[in-house]
């Protein structure tokens, strides 16, 4: 009982935060003055002290010893993969939420310029293209300059700032200058350019801290002179060797994030649909080699996607028979055993408890998936040439040995490192962080000299723009080829000229797609001078009328679905060969005329240029827009008198509509020009095999010409190998071009 009495003396003790008596705010502590140090009131001492004896008792001798092991810790433990996996997820999120801010800070200012400055609502962007924004963007420069250098904006110039690194590497793969062939034992030449390549290449050339470009938009002025062109090869040449370097180091932790992002991008789609890898896709390689100098992103989408079911019924036409018996063997036999087992599981559901048997049928199903595709199609027909011109007629740009070619096992291959397999992007893009390393140390090195001549020679200054690839400027005096309808216009030797008629062709394809742009004096010229070769030609091609009515969807030309009449223009070119084939006898086809095509490309073109009528005080005969037709197309003229009495919102849908058609127009317009101009080039190159021009010495286009301009020489089509790309002189290279085999023309 006294120990009870003696227990209710005691009393609960509250709690505290701090390491103090109770009872302490009733007394008078002095504190002397001492150090501002962290650990002057120490609030843990607890824990303090506990530390204190963990460092010096324990055998950690010291700081850096303990730290060191700390840091094995992670390495040495069971989960330490996971942990890694962890950091470098917890890394990536991170940078893609601060570049998710600053890109939401960015769309925020460009959203208030659309509204304030542009008056254009987000809600009403959608109905406006991008020639109507441009020429609002045009208009305000005049009222409120938004660039001091330069008064007026031409539509060239806001394309130069947007695409100025773009022009560089597109104009870089047309020269054949960035090491993406490839000789690999095995394998022989093989292309290849990924994403992480084509990052380092830009890292290294234009954007990154040791790169050519001191800003966005001015070359550094020491890559301007040829002085100095060795020591700054070298240095560039250690720049990619650090580069190299660098990249080897990291190929671990980028071949983890590389695996990481494959999986979580792709494994959902394989499952649902095993046949997408299948599939095929335009390669990095082949969106640079088929751009046109100054064509935007959404350009050129829009051209590859029109260009897609042609080149993949192109290239399904090719079907080997013996993998075709096996395919079909396969099939039936995996598809036995799945209907089977299907048939076990409707029976009895307990099936599906078996060991592994949805796995079964999984597999199953993936494999019969994947053996189809490589069934041919039994009512496919043997058209090799005419499926690769309708390639032509949209990709634009085609080697010239693929000319009646197209049945060869040696064009279908290199037509697929331009439209690759889905599965072979993803397996280049997993062994990317392994090969890059190799490719900038032992093959990009090589070429710092050329590199460095490149940017030099290559590189012009524009009043308000600033420095640019001059290859961008479409200039045909310049950059022309002889052998693309340039020839007596152009003063180009083979260094300077773009390969493939890559100038003449982007020059055709800029001017159609912005029909209010002023093009100078000389692109006028070679305008004219196409515009003339056109009309030569369609007075000896078949009548225009005669190829609308013979083409397969001539009928909705006349109708009003207006949408399909685009394509009934390169229908009614693109089928005009074929159709004039088979009204011959079986022995004269041979015999056919091989400018069918082109004549009927010039009839279809000089046709639609008859029809138009001069805008802006100049007459622009190569371009087409519906709403600028005379009154004799009952199409537009319904439209319009349709218009007049829609309300505004309706009016806008309609002038979308239209703004939409005339889009559609131009497209077809360019691939006609595209066409014809391919085929031109070929009767120039098969009419003067052999011919060897005297080159054209390198000038320096940023000094005065005091000698009077060289005439232009014809010179043929050359392989875009650039060999050593000499500075004072360049080797004479002849080219025979073989005599074409007639017998492979048309259809069978």
């Amino acid at each position: 009982m006294a120990g009870f009495e003696t227990y209710q003396e005691y009393q609960r003790i509250e709690e505290y935060d701090e390491d103090s008596p109770p009872g302490e705010e009733d007394l008078l502590i002095h504190v002397p003055e001492g150090r501002g140090d962290p650990w002057h009131h120490i609030k843990n001492l607890d824990n303090f002290f506990t530390r204190i004896s963990f460092l010096t008792l324990l055998p950690k001798n010291g700081f850096a010893c303990m730290v060191l092991s700390e840091m094995f810790e992670l390495v040495i433990q069971g989960n330490s993969w996971i942990i890694f996996l962890l950091i470098m997820a917890a890394i990536f999120w991170l940078y893609r939420l601060v570049k998710v801010i600053c890109n939401v800070l960015s769309y925020w200012e460009i959203r208030q310029f659309y509204i304030r400055a542009l008056k254009i609502h987000m809600d009403e962007l959608c109905n406006f293209s991008w020639q109507e924004v441009q020429g609002r963007l045009i208009l305000l420069q005049r009222e409120h300059p938004m660039c001091v250098q330069k008064r007026e904006l031409s539509e060239l110039d806001i394309y130069h700032r947007i695409l100025r690194f773009k022009n560089y590497t597109v104009a870089m793969i047309n020269k054949s200058l960035l090491p993406v062939h490839l000789r690999l034992p095995f394998l022989g030449d093989v292309i290849f350019l990924t994403q992480g390549l084509k990052y380092n290449f830009e890292l290294i050339l234009f954007w990154g801290p040791l790169s050519l470009f001191q800003n966005k938009w001015s070359l550094h002025p020491k890559y301007k002179r040829a002085a100095n062109r060795q020591d700054l090869a070298n240095q560039l040449s250690r720049v990619i060797l650090l580069s190299g370097l660098v990249n080897l180091l990291l190929c671990p932790f980028i071949l983890v994030w590389q695996v990481l992002y494959a999986f979580f991008s792709y494994a959902e789609v394989i499952k649902r649909e095993p046949g997408s890898l299948g599939a095929r896709r335009w390669s990095l390689y082949g969106r640079l080699y088929l751009r046109h100098f100054n064509e935007l992103d959404h350009e050129l989408q829009g051209r590859l996607g029109r260009g897609y079911k042609p080149a993949a019924k192109y290239m399904n036409a090719f079907v080997s028979p013996l993998l075709a018996v096996l395919a079909k063997n396969v099939a039936f036999f995996s598809g036995s055993v799945l209907a089977v087992l299907i048939a076990l599981t409707v029976y009895d559901e307990d099936v599906l408890t078996v060991q592994h048997i949805l796995t079964a049928i999984t597999v199953l199903g993936v494999i019969i998936t994947i053996t189809r595709s490589f069934i041919p199609d039994e009512h496919m027909v043997w058209c090799p040439e005419q499926l690769l011109q309708c390639v032509l007629a949209h990709i634009h740009y085609m080697p010239d040995h693929w000319k009646l070619s197209a049945n060869k096992s040696e064009t279908r291959d290199e037509m697929a490192q331009l439209f690759q397999y889905k599965a072979v992007f993803i397996l280049e893009e997993l062994l990317s962080p392994i090969v890059t390393p190799f490719i900038l140390i032992f093959v990009l090195r090589s070429k710092a000299l050329e590199i460095i001549d490149f940017f030099r020679n290559f590189t012009v200054d524009v009043a308000g723009v600033g420095d640019i690839c001059s290859f961008a400027q479409m200039d045909i005096r310049r950059h022309g080829n002889p052998q693309w309808m340039s020839e007596g216009q152009t003063e180009a030797s083979v260094y300077q000229q773009a390969e493939n008629g890559k100038t003449e062709l982007s020059l055709m394809h800029f001017t159609i797609k912005n029909p209010a742009w002023q093009p100078p004096a000389q692109s006028s010229l070679f305008i004219s001078h196409v515009k003339e070769k056109l009309q030569q030609d369609a007075q000896t091609g078949p009548a225009a009328p005669l190829l609308l009515s013979e083409a397969p969807l001539c009928t909705s030309l006349l109708s009003q679905d207006s949408i399909t009449a685009p394509e009934s223009l390169l229908a009614s070119v693109l089928s005009h060969p074929v159709l004039t084939a088979s009204a011959l006898p079986a022995r004269n086809r041979f015999f056919m005329s091989p400018s069918s095509t082109a004549s009927a490309a010039a009839s279809v073109l000089a046709s639609l240029s008859s029809s138009h009528q001069p805008h802006t005080g100049r007459s622009r005969s190569h371009t087409l827009f519906p709403s600028r037709q005379h009154h004799e197309s009952h199409m537009y003229n319904s439209e319009a008198i349709v218009g007049e009495s829609m309300s505004a919102s309706d009016s806008r849908m309609m002038s979308q509509s239209r703004s939409a058609l005339a889009s559609e127009f131009a497209s077809a317009e360019m691939s006609l020009h595209a066409i014809y101009m391919h085929e031109v080039h070929q009767m120039k190159a098969h009419h003067a095999p052999g011919v060897s021009p005297a080159p054209v010495p390198m000038r320096d286009y940023s000094a005065p010409q005091t000698q009077p301009s060289q005439p232009a020489t014809l010179v043929p089509a050359t392989s875009g190998h650039l060999g050593g790309w000499a500075e004072e002189e360049e080797e004479e290279e002849v080219i025979t071009s073989p005599v074409p085999d007639q017998t492979s023309r048309g259809c069978s």
